[in-house]
């Protein structure tokens, strides 16, 4: 087993909005298409440094067109919503699912600070 765990399967299922990341340690996630483009690795979401990272509201119900692999070491995730410009690592889809829950409460407390909707 490498440093970084590998997936060994990755699926959307369009009908719950999840899309399904199983790793060569056990471990397997469950990632909503809201979370993903949420959290997504783009600069556009992301910035350039932690204070700029934006907070995107209005995707409760985006979902993902197409999964294309990037070489051997991450997916580009296109959704439904135009958004295609964040690489996802294996890495990056890893802490996704492992810190999914702090990860999640924090982007919902950010948006009721905001007065958003999700």
């Amino acid at each position: 087993m490498s440093a970084t765990p590998w997936p060994t399967d990755i699926y959307w299922t369009a009908e719950n909005g999840i899309l399904h990341v199983t790793f060569d340690d056990g471990k397997h996630f469950h990632l909503s298409g809201e979370y993903l483009r949420v959290e997504s690795p783009s600069a556009e979401v992301q910035g350039h440094t932690p204070d700029q990272k934006k907070l995107v509201t209005g995707k409760s119900k985006v979902g993902l067109k197409a999964i294309e692999p990037i070489g051997n070491y991450a997916v580009k995730l296109i959704f439904d919503d135009g958004h295609d410009t964040g690489l996802y690592s294996w890495a990056y889809l890893y802490e996704l699912g492992r810190d999914k829950a702090t990860r999640w409460q924090a982007y919902l407390d950010a948006v009721e600070k905001a007065g958003a909707k999700r």
